[in-house]
C-alpha cells in the first residue's frame, strides 16, 4: 500500500518537537471512510497540546490537529450515506454524537490521533457531508469543526438566540469572529471587544459588527455595553477570558441571559477574585461552560452556513511542510491574527498566503 506524510509529536515540550514521518495510508473497516485531507484549521488547543500544557489526556506520539476538511476517496462496504468524491468535515470528537461532552478520550489531536496527515480513516458516523451548494473553501470548512461548533453551541445549545437579541464577543479569535458571523446572520445586534484599535478597525471593515469596544481604553466595558443596549444588558456573551473577565460579563449580561464560558486565560489578582456564584444569582443569569459540541451540532451548523451562504475569514494559510506548519503554530501562539490560521495540504511550496 502507498505511503503518506503524517506529523507526530513524540514529545510535547514545544511545537518544534513536531516530526514528519512516512506511514502506510490507513485501511478502512466496513463502517469507515478514507478521507484525503485538504485543509487543517488550528486552535489555541493545538498550542497547548504541543507544549504539554493541555489539561486533558493526550495519547503518546499523537498526530495533532482536530479540525479538517477533505474529500472521501474510499468508503466501507456498510456505509450508505457517504460516497467517493463527497466533500466532508469530521467532528471534533469522533464518538460524541449528541448531548454534553462527558470526557476527552476520543477528541482528535488529543485522546486519539488527529488530522495533520495527508489521509485519515474515520468512522462514517463522525463525518458530516458538505452540501454541494456550499460556497466555503476547505479552510473555511475546517474552521467550523471546533470554533464553529463551539460558537453554535454557545448561541443555540441552551436557550437559542433570537432575532433582535444582542451578542457580545470577547476578542477577535476564531470562536468570537465565527460567533459574530452566525449572530449577524440570525438577525442579532453584535458587539466586539478587543484591546487593539487596529484589530477593531479590521473587524469593523470585514465583519461589520454593530459596536466595538476597546477594553484597554474602557476597562469598565460592561457599563458601555449596558449603555449600548439601553440599560437592558446583553443577551448572549462569548466569555473568552475566564476569571479575569467574568465579573464584567455578569455586569453586562441581561437578567436571564447566557454567558458561555469558552476561554480561561485572563488572569486576576487572587485577592480580587469575583464571587461568581453570588454575582450570577443576583443577575439571574446562566453561566455555562461550552466544550465544543457533538456531531449533531456540526450537521446543523453545516446546514445553516450553506443555506445562508456564509463566509468565514481565514487570516493566513500555510503549506503542508514542517517549516510552514511550525510557522503556522507560532502565528497562532503570537495572537496577532484575526479569526483563523489554516494549513493547506495541496499547497506544498512557498511562503504563507495572507488573505
Amino acid at each position: 500500500m502507498a505511503s503518506h506524510t503524517v506529523f507526530r509529536l513524540p514529545s510535547r515540550t514545544s511545537v518544534t518537537d513536531l516530526v514528519a514521518v512516512e506511514e502506510r495510508i490507513p485501511s478502512i473497516s466496513k463502517h469507515e471512510v478514507l478521507i484525503k485531507v485538504r485543509a487543517v484549521s488550528l486552535n489555541s488547543r493545538d498550542i497547548q497540546v504541543a507544549s504539554g500544557t493541555y489539561p486533558a489526556y493526550v495519547k503518546e506520539n499523537v498526530i495533532p490537529g482536530s479540525d479538517a476538511a477533505g474529500d472521501i476517496i474510499s468508503v466501507g462496504e456498510e456505509v450508505r450515506d457517504l460516497v467517493k468524491g463527497d466533500r466532508v468535515v469530521v467532528s471534533f470528537d469522533i464518538a460524541h454524537m449528541y448531548g454534553p461532552q462527558k470526557d476527552f478520550l476520543t477528541g482528535q489531536g488529543g485522546g486519539v490521533d488527529g488530522v495533520l496527515a495527508q489521509y485519515i480513516a474515520r468512522p462514517a458516523s463522525s463525518v458530516v457531508k458538505v452540501p454541494a451548494s456550499a460556497p466555503q473553501s476547505y479552510s473555511e470548512l475546517a474552521s467550523l469543526v471546533c470554533t464553529g461548533v463551539t460558537s453554535w453551541n454557545a448561541l443555540y445549545g441552551n436557550m437559542p438566540l433570537k432575532p433582535g437579541q444582542t451578542v457580545l464577543v470577547q476578542g477577535t479569535g476564531g470562536v468570537s469572529m465565527t460567533a459574530v458571523v452566525l449572530a449577524k446572520a440570525a438577525g442579532a445586534t453584535t458587539i466586539v471587544t478587543s484591546s487593539s484599535d487596529e484589530k477593531l478597525e479590521f473587524v469593523q471593515s470585514h465583519f461589520q459588527p454593530d459596536h466595538c469596544i476597546n477594553y484597554r481604553k474602557t476597562p469598565d466595558w460592561a457599563s458601555q455595553a449596558l449603555e449600548l443596549t439601553g440599560g437592558k444588558g446583553v443577551d448572549h456573551i462569548i466569555e473568552i477570558g475566564g476569571i479575569g473577565t467574568i465579573e464584567q460579563s455578569i455586569r453586562a449580561i441581561a437578567p436571564g441571559g447566557i454567558i458561555s464560558v469558552i476561554g480561561y486565560l485572563a488572569s486576576v489578582d487572587p485577592s480580587q477574585r469575583p464571587d461568581v456564584p453570588l454575582l450570577a444569582l443576583l443577575k439571574n443569569c446562566v453561566v455555562r461552560g461550552v466544550l465544543v459540541g457533538p456531531r449533531c451540532m456540526l450537521e446543523d451548523l453545516m446546514t445553516f452556513v450553506d443555506r445562508r451562504k456564509l463566509r468565514f475569514h481565514i487570516a493566513k494559510e500555510y503549506a503542508f511542510t514542517r517549516e510552514d506548519i511550525i510557522a503556522a503554530y507560532q502565528a497562532v501562539e503570537a495572537g496577532k491574527h484575526v479569526a483563523k490560521v489554516c494549513i493547506v495540504m495541496d499547497w506544498l511550496r512557498g511562503p504563507c498566503r495572507e488573505l
